[in-house]
């Protein structure tokens, strides 16, 4: 029983020490052309994202108004 539990412990701090010592290299910067690149797809989405918030806004006026003109009410 203590040989398991010694083989264990020593599996963990092994485990340890490897993901201590290894470390992911730095990003490399990024180009202004990628900069650019990224804020025109940001720009882009979200002028998508309010171009559909419109269409479902206009979408659930128009069902309210429709449902309360069914119902007789102004």
């Amino acid at each position: 029983m203590k040989k398991i539990i010694a083989v264990l412990a020593a599996g963990v701090l092994m485990g340890a020490l490897a993901a201590a010592q290894a470390k992911l290299p730095a990003a490399k910067p990024k180009t202004d052309a990628e900069k650019t690149a990224e804020a025109d797809k940001a720009a882009a989405t979200k002028a998508k994202e309010a171009g559909d918030l419109a269409k479902a806004q206009d979408k659930a006026v128009a069902n309210y108004k429709k449902n309360h003109a069914a119902m007789g009410k102004k």
